[in-house]
């Protein structure tokens, strides 16, 4: 049996915020197994584990650059948010997203690529900015969005300045259709995102194994109650359902206008627009998301967990 260690049921309380106690009985009931565990947490009513990028603690920037057909959103970090308020920092994350542009999107792409005020690459000029503000940074993620028909729509949400913040969104839109409308329905469906995070743009995109684990937790919640398993089959595949409106963009319903769905008011936009509008992507940057910081007394925990 795998040994249930300290640092194993600090991890599982980090990506749950279930209790240390609760975690230390999960690892055990699952041979150590953090997945499962965070599964069983969830059938118990114990964790709400996709409620935890809330907890995301990294500073730094989100950078958008681009417009029209094609834009990069980028995340720069530091170790502090007065770093991220200094304006050197402000203007690297811009810079860096402009540079974006011009590669495939990827970090690695980015890094490589030569950053015209230092004439060195992304990831030297980086270092530099390091030696000079004197604290460590970081590009952590990127993604890039282009289309030949239509657009690509952004957003920031809370901007600390142009075109820089804490949120970012780009939604790339595929139509024939007037530019003008597609930029405004575009933004709005930016914005959507921001404030619900979908999964996916479709429900059948919804990742496969995401949706078997899902159903898995739904299962066990049902036996839970007691009930025979063709109810129990009933009352899974009514939870899968909603599961799915929930997560998929389309089918959730519109924060800007709720007795739409986003669908709904994408196809009433295409009307207007003079022609079919596809949502053909999307990308979501939050800073620090899926990084924790720990701001409770772990040393208390772990002791707390020991005499347990």
């Amino acid at each position: 049996m795998t040994e249930i260690t300290a640092a194993l049921v600090k991890e599982l309380r980090e990506k749950s915020g279930a209790g240390m106690m609760d975690c230390k009985k999960a690892l055990i009931e699952n041979n150590g197994d953090i997945e499962a565990s965070i599964d069983w947490l969830r059938a118990k009513g114990i964790s709400k584990a996709d409620k935890k990028a809330g907890r995301a603690a990294a500073e730094g920037l989100i950078a958008i650059a681009g417009a029209g057909h094609k834009a990069v959103v980028v995340e720069l970090n530091s170790e502090t948010d007065f770093v991220a308020r200094n304006d050197a920092f402000q203007d690297l994350a811009r810079g860096i997203a402009s540079v974006a542009l011009t590669t495939d999107g990827s970090v690695e792409a980015i890094s490589a690529a030569t950053y015209p005020a230092s004439g060195k690459p992304v990831a030297d000029t980086i270092k530099d900015a390091i030696a000079t503000i004197g604290e460590n940074m970081t590009l952590r993620r990127a993604a890039k969005l282009e289309v030949e028909h239509g657009v690509v729509a952004t957003y920031i949400h809370n901007a600390a300045g142009d075109g820089i913040g804490k949120l970012g969104v780009l939604v790339a839109l595929k139509s024939e259709g007037d530019k003008a409308v597609l930029t405004s329905i575009g933004r709005q469906v930016a914005m959507h995102i921001a404030a619900t995070n979908p999964l996916a743009i479709r429900s059948e995109e919804v990742d496969a194994a995401v949706a078997e684990r899902e159903r898995n937790v739904f299962i066990e919640q049902a036996r839970e109650s007691g009930k025979p398993e063709a109810i129990i089959e009933k009352m899974v595949d009514g939870r899968m359902r909603k599961f799915f409106e929930e997560v998929a963009l389309l089918s959730q319903a519109f924060v800007i206008n709720p007795d739409l769905t986003v669908g709904a008011a994408v196809e009433a936009a295409a009307k207007e627009a003079g022609a079919k509008i596809e949502v053909v992507g999307m990308a979501r940057l939050l800073l620090g998301e899926g990084v924790e910081k720990e701001e409770s007394d772990f040393a208390a925990e772990v002791a707390a967990v020991a005499k347990g």
